[in-house]
């Protein structure tokens, strides 16, 4: 299977990051996801309950970056993974998790993940 639902530029305030300062202010978070999902049957059905639920993953992401206060990007990022397989069912996905502003002479840093299989 080929087929995948996008959600891009998903923007997080979160508790995120090492340093005393960081633990104390919201932080600015950019999450893209791609994720494997058989788009046939809603195409076929035209009912929603078919499909992937976009803005319902989009809440369960910003509710969990910001109730998880990580310290490190790469922490949110396998959490988020196993969030959309656990909950959602999601077989494959690829997340891109970005923090602006975190180096002064960089647009943003950030962390690519790749898990499960198409």
């Amino acid at each position: 299977m080929t087929d995948s639902v996008l959600i891009e530029g998903l923007a997080v305030e979160a508790i995120i990051g090492v340093y005393d300062w960081e633990r104390e202010v919201g932080q600015r978070l950019l999450v893209d996801l791609e994720m494997a999902w058989d788009n046939r049957v809603p195409a076929a059905s035209d009912y929603v309950g078919d499909a992937l639920d976009y803005a319902l993953v989009s809440e369960r992401v910003s509710a969990f970056l910001v109730q998880a206060r990580p310290q490190l990007l790469e922490t949110a990022a396998e959490g988020i993974a196993r969030l959309l397989q656990d909950e959602f069912g999601v077989r494959w996905l690829r997340l891109t998790l970005r923090k602006p502003g975190a180096v002064p002479t960089a647009v943003g840093v950030g962390v690519k993940i790749e898990r499960g299989s198409r």
